[in-house]
């Protein structure tokens, strides 16, 4: 009997923590969980790669002010995607987030994603950071740049990404793998912009040119070059500003030794890319999600991913960070980002031909 006490009591008392916690604004389960079911069509289930504590405050902001409640499942990119596919139309998915056009687009190429029409988002996103078929949108804006050793590199070396391929940069460059869709992308962009035959010929150049076997994250990349291992690396602007505000000292110092150059200032730009969002073709809660894309890409919204996440904004009204902005304006590729995506299996194809690892 005593035994059976117990087991009731916290039985009770389990019952009583899972209502707590399903009442609970901005819910977050794993990439294999399901979401809480809709209540009265006040929620939206958000797919997300994106792990930051400044997507958590605006989803709970998003809350407060308009009384939907985000329900977040978290996991990687291509993990999502599959599980999306695999449900169908049975998915609970409203809105898929990721970081990088190259995994929106293989989204929308799987027929994942739906059009939608939003005057507000329209006007909050730029034409070039958004899909042709209005299927996705960005959120933030990161620069793909040259990172490099302060004390070793000048500015006045640099000048294009073409560049580096020249024998001057012999055994100084590091940069991460070509399975790495930021890298995928970047040479989609180059694609675009010089053709297949000159994006061939500038990947076998920085494999040449490479100072170890690609390895690691953007981050390591730039402990790298203070390391000594080489002098510039190839990294995203938005992963420097976090080492530079981090909780970690040594980071902090990392950062502290590092320069920012934008390349092809004088010729066809800076690469760029975003972190978007695509409203699901089996979203239950439609409506709901295109509301979360209007908020987060507003004014109160990209503030935030400025200042706390040192992204760049999508939203033109938004400043940078003072932190982005102390290494100075730079040029973009004027390219529309949906390029990225239609060319990414071209680029893969071209990192395995030239053994880029």
């Amino acid at each position: 009997m005593k035994k059976r006490s117990v087991t009731a009591i916290l039985v009770t008392g389990l019952i009583m923590v899972s209502t707590i916690l399903t009442g609970c604004t901005g819910n977050k389960t794993t990439a294999n969980q399901q979401p809480p079911a809709s209540t009265q069509n006040q929620v939206v289930n958000v797919f997300t790669e994106r792990h930051y504590e400044t997507d958590k405050q605006l989803f709970e902001v998003f809350t407060k002010e308009t009384g939907i409640k985000v329900n977040v499942i978290e996991g990687k990119a291509d993990e999502l995607i599959e599980r999306m596919a695999t449900e169908g139309i049975d998915s609970q998915a409203d809105l898929f987030i990721t970081a990088d056009v190259g995994r929106l687009h293989r989204a929308k190429e799987k027929g994942l994603l739906q059009s939608t029409s939003s005057d507000i988002i329209v006007k909050n996103v730029p034409e070039n950071l958004r899909d042709k078929d209005n299927q996705w949108y960005g959120l933030t804006v990161r620069a793909r740049v040259l990172v490099y050793d302060k004390n070793k590199v000048t500015p006045a070396q640099f000048s294009t990404y073409e560049d580096l391929v020249q024998p001057k940069w012999k055994g100084k460059i590091v940069v991460r793998s070509s399975s790495n869709i930021y890298n995928q992308s970047l040479l989609a962009s180059f694609i675009a912009i010089n053709g297949e035959e000159q994006a061939k010929a500038w990947a076998q150049g920085i494999v040449d040119n490479m100072a170890r076997a690609p390895k690691g994250n953007d981050r390591d990349q730039a402990k790298a070059v203070v390391a000594g291992e080489g002098e510039v690396a190839i990294m995203n602007t938005y992963y420097l500003g976090q080492m530079a505000s981090s909780a970690d000292p040594e980071e902090v110092k990392v950062a502290e030794k590092l320069g920012v150059f934008f390349p092809n200032q004088d010729t066809t730009g800076t690469h760029i890319n975003v972190s978007g969002a695509g409203v699901t073709k089996a979203s239950k809660n439609k409506e709901n999600a295109i509301k979360l894309v209007e908020f987060l890409t507003s004014v109160k919204a990209q503030k935030e991913y400025a200042s706390a996440n040192y992204e760049y904004p999508v939203n033109e009204a938004v400043e940078a960070s003072d932190l982005i902005k102390s290494w100075g304006e730079f040029k973009p590729q004027n390219i529309n980002l949906t390029l990225l995506g239609e060319n990414n299996k071209k680029a893969v194809e071209i990192f395995d031909q030239v053994g880029w690892k």
